[in-house]
């Protein structure tokens, strides 16, 4: 029976098998600072395996980079030992649920997530801080606090007198105004591309403020080959006489997909003022059509000839350009009567393109996302407003027309999973149970957030953190949504998990020698956190076996023991003490994929011996895993 690794995925070691597969020569062994054999990359081969001309240290290259890339990167592959407790009370429906709430900082929740939902994950979108200045608290290991910073940018001498003109301290020429976000936003987009399925894609929010890295930021992470479209949301509806230069009207929306060739985009329905573009005036049984030009700008001397139209005029292609058509398709056409020379019969040739002839169902999305069509920043507000009925307990929430033009346009799948690790107010969660609603899907939802502190506004009206904020509004959107949906809404999954990240459930066991004693030899016996309920080491065990945390779960006595079924019968696991050889066989019996049980449930030491002849017995296909 194996032993549990109680920690994340450690990328770096993925992609060292990944490296071991297409260059095994490239591979090595050494001994890691435990003295532990482990695998290792040559790079000196793997260079000259890739190219003949390698790039030496300090060679001019192009590349985007900043003070503590390579420790963000670093920060991205580093395994976490963390883990998500559930939190059954905060929750909505928690048994029947597949829609998750996780309270943490996303950096950690992420890598949790990477164990169950590597490539899993149809869409993320994401609204991160702007970085206005002030706008966001994540403070991640490598970072420099401001004093340190300050201590060695020469911010202050010696002594403590400024040297620095205030003038050059403002945020946007801040030395780190840029690199602390940067450092923020990489690692995490990082571990996210790995989640995306290959049709996946992802969205972000972003103004001018980092437009430009998170675009180059995206290039790196995503591959430039896989964007899709920088779009432009009109946020607001009237310019802001105050400003000091221009009004700033609109957000981006930076859009990179997984994989160029996987993915496609959903398109939008089509509208009566597009479908009224289409005529029939000759009648034509094929139905209704509109007329397209033939005349391109690429020039080919063998389209470049005279076409005599019905009325007996000559028309010749115009300056510069020629026909799309060969003489021979073009009379194939006008055959077929795809030709249309006007009601008079004496216009430029034409092509008639048959509405049910479309190449596409739909219509292709545009680049501009107008508030007429999307909202604006103040609907969202509104509606936030509607919902909760306290004023002011969130800022800046993206109307929910928005939210459900992205969900459109990523083109989900009836049982598709979307994430937004920075979730705010909840408008994604809110946004996927419409969609559900009104397109008849069982779309999954996954909402992060770190619970931050409110403001006192929002502290008045009960709110302490915004994870408060979130789990309020989509507790009242689903109720909303149901009530608007009626009988569509019957099967509708309106709740959520809340799980919350904190440390490992296991207790810290590495001691020094001088430090170990009897108590600690006793407490071998049950690793497990005092305070860790048999629930909180379930959801620790499921991202190992790669179960996703919205899986079903029921809870069972077998031969009195608390018994935990996932799945069905796909992992059983029991966490309870004193467990018996009649309950292990009782769970044998039942043939599951994975068992799970404690160090220190076994009764006594023959249930121990037995153990492992119990499940060759009656379930030999079973793996078998402790913590």
């Amino acid at each position: 029976m194996d032993k549990l690794r109680m920690k994340s995925l450690d990328a770096v070691y993925g992609n060292v098998a990944k490296i071991a597969a297409l260059f095994p020569h490239c591979v090595t062994e050494r001994l890691n600072k435990d003295g532990k054999p482990e695998l290792a990359i040559d790079f000196d081969k793997l260079r000259a395996e890739l190219s003949k001309d390698v790039l030496e240290e300090g060679e001019e290259r192009y590349q985007f980079t900043w003070p503590d890339k390579r420790a963000a990167s670093r920060l991205a592959n580093t395994p976490t030992d963390k883990t998500l407790r559930p939190d059954v009370d905060a929750s909505k429906d928690f048994w029947n649920t597949e829609n998750l709430y996780i309270e943490g900082d996303n950096l950690d929740v992420l890598k949790v997530l990477r164990e169950n939902y590597l490539g899993k994950i149809k869409m993320i979108y994401i609204d991160p801080p702007y970085n206005t200045g002030n706008d966001f608290v994540y403070n991640d290991d490598f970072a420099q606090g401001k004093d340190e910073y300050e201590a060695a940018s020469g911010v202050y001498d010696e002594d403590g007198n400024q040297v620095l003109d205030p003038m050059q301290r403002n945020t946007e020429s801040n030395g780190r105004f840029h690199t602390d976000w940067l450092n923020m936003i990489y690692p995490r987009l990082k571990v996210a591309r790995d989640l995306l399925s290959d049709d996946g894609v992802i969205f972000i929010s972003i103004d001018d403020n980092e437009q430009d890295n998170l675009r180059k930021v995206c290039d790196e992470v995503f591959g430039g080959q896989n964007f899709i479209a920088q779009l432009i949301w009109e946020r607001a509806y009237s310019p802001k006489n105050d400003a000091r230069f221009i009004s700033n009207s609109h957000d981006y929306v930076i859009m990179y997909c997984r994989n160029i060739n996987s993915f496609t985009i959903g398109r939008l329905p089509r509208t009566e003022e597009a479908n009224a573009r289409y005529t029939n005036p000759d009648n034509d049984p094929r139905g209704v059509w509109k007329p397209s030009d033939i005349s391109v700008k690429t020039y080919n001397a063998e389209c470049d000839y005279p076409i005599t139209t019905p009325s007996g005029r000559i028309v010749e292609p115009p300056a510069g350009r020629c026909w799309s058509l060969s003489k021979k398709a073009f009379f194939e056409r006008l055959q077929d009567n795809r030709i249309w020379f006007g009601p008079n019969g004496d216009s430029v040739p034409s092509m008639k393109r048959f509405l049910t002839e479309l190449k596409f169902e739909g219509m292709a999305p545009t680049s501009i996302l107008f508030y007429k069509e999307v909202g604006h920043s103040q609907e969202g507000a509104k509606e936030l407003v509607s919902l909760m009925g306290d004023k002011g307990v969130f800022d800046g929430p993206k109307p929910l027309r928005l939210m459900e033009r992205l969900l459109t346009l990523a083109n989900l799948k009836n049982d598709s999973i979307v994430l937004d690790f920075f979730s705010g107010s909840g408008s994604m969660g809110h946004a996927v149970m419409k969609y559900n609603a009104e397109k008849s899907k069982h779309c999954k939802f996954i909402l992060v957030q770190l619970p931050e502190e409110t403001d006192d506004k929002a502290k008045k009206v009960g709110y302490e953190n915004i994870c408060q904020i979130g789990e309020e509004r989509i507790r009242r959107a689903g109720e909303k949504v149901k009530e608007e949906a009626g009988d569509k809404a019957k099967d509708l999954d309106v709740g959520f998990r809340v799980l919350k990240l904190d440390s490992s459930n296991m207790e810290d066991v590495f001691y020094t020698p001088e430090d170990f004693n009897e108590q600690h030899l006793f407490n071998y016996v049950d690793n497990v956190k005092s305070d860790r309920t048999p629930l909180d080491l379930l959801f620790q065990v499921l991202p190992e076996l790669g179960i996703e945390l919205s899986a079903k779960i029921e809870e069972s006595d077998v031969n009195g023991k608390k018994v935990f079924f996932v799945d069905g019968t796909y992992l059983i696991a029991t966490f309870d003490t004193e467990v018996n050889e009649s309950t292990v066989t009782e769970i044998a019996k039942m043939k599951p994929d994975y068992f799970v049980m404690r160090d220190a449930s076994a009764a006594n030491d023959n249930v121990l011996d037995n153990f492992e002849q119990i499940f060759k017995h009656y379930s030999p296909d079973t793996i078998r895993k402790i913590l």
